[in-house]
């Protein structure tokens, strides 16, 4: 069994085409639509392709109309962007983010898995970085051998006492330091993180059209470009809950 596994789509139509083909299941960790310009077409593939997808916090955004709770500059993106993704939108996709589950339990021979945006005691908005012990608790919560999360845009793969936790990284928007398309693989047993580069110029040139301040444009192509948050973003944020 081979499962690719992604999340942090945000619209983005040109990393989802850089996908690896040759998968048996595609699994996806939420935030599948806002801040991108292609929020019909992305969630069209998601709904006919993936097999398990989870709701994020920006899809609970445009779909009930929730805060997604983003720091300051994050959050202006969100509501700009996100006016434009629900007129983009139809009912039925709307419908369709709103059905997603926010955590999943599954099963794939002798591995159990956890599946959630953020992390289990808060899957839509709980934000936890690498190196927080924090992890140690969260993996208590479930009963699986690999928790699947994202949220972050962090990529990574750790262990936490039996149960290891894998962030796949962003596809639509890493911030990783480089313009590359983040995404997992799990081939039988073994996990990779894996990334590539995508037409990110086609999206950038997208970004430009979209109705929306031309101060958000800059905003999202500088993070698209650099796969960096500038860090006076950051300062006076939210330490407990910084990011998307």
């Amino acid at each position: 069994m081979r499962i690719v596994i992604i999340s942090d789509i945000h619209a983005n139509l040109e990393a989802l085409a850089v996908l690896p083909q040759d998968y048996d299941q595609l699994w996806v960790l939420g935030d599948v639509v806002n801040y991108g310009p292609d929020p019909t077409k992305v969630v069209e593939f998601v709904r006919s392709r993936a097999k398990h997808v989870v709701r994020g916090n920006h899809d609970q955004f445009i779909g009930y109309g929730e805060d997604p709770r983003c720091i300051p500059h994050f959050r202006e993106m969100a509501d700009a962007t996100g006016k434009f993704t629900e007129s983009q939108l139809s009912a039925g996709d709307k419908e369709y983010l709103c059905d997603l589950p926010l955590q999943l339990q599954l099963q794939v021979g002798k591995t159990r898995f956890w599946l959630c945006h953020a992390v289990p005691s808060d899957p839509l908005y709980g934000y936890c970085p690498p190196e927080s012990e924090r992890w140690i608790e969260e993996c208590r919560r479930v009963s699986a051998d690999i928790l699947l999360i994202g949220h972050t845009h962090m990529q990574f793969v750790k262990k936490f006492g039996d149960c290891l936790v894998v962030n796949p990284g962003s596809l639509g928007q890493p911030i990783n330091g480089s313009a590359l398309a983040c995404f997992a693989v799990w081939d039988n047993g073994s996990i990779t993180l894996q990334s590539t580069a995508y037409a990110v110029e086609n999206t950038v040139q997208k970004i430009k059209t979209m109705p929306v301040p031309a101060a958000t444009q800059h905003d999202l192509i500088s993070i698209l470009l650099t796969g960096c948050v500038p860090e006076e973003w950051k300062e006076g944020a939210d330490v407990a809950n910084p990011k998307n």
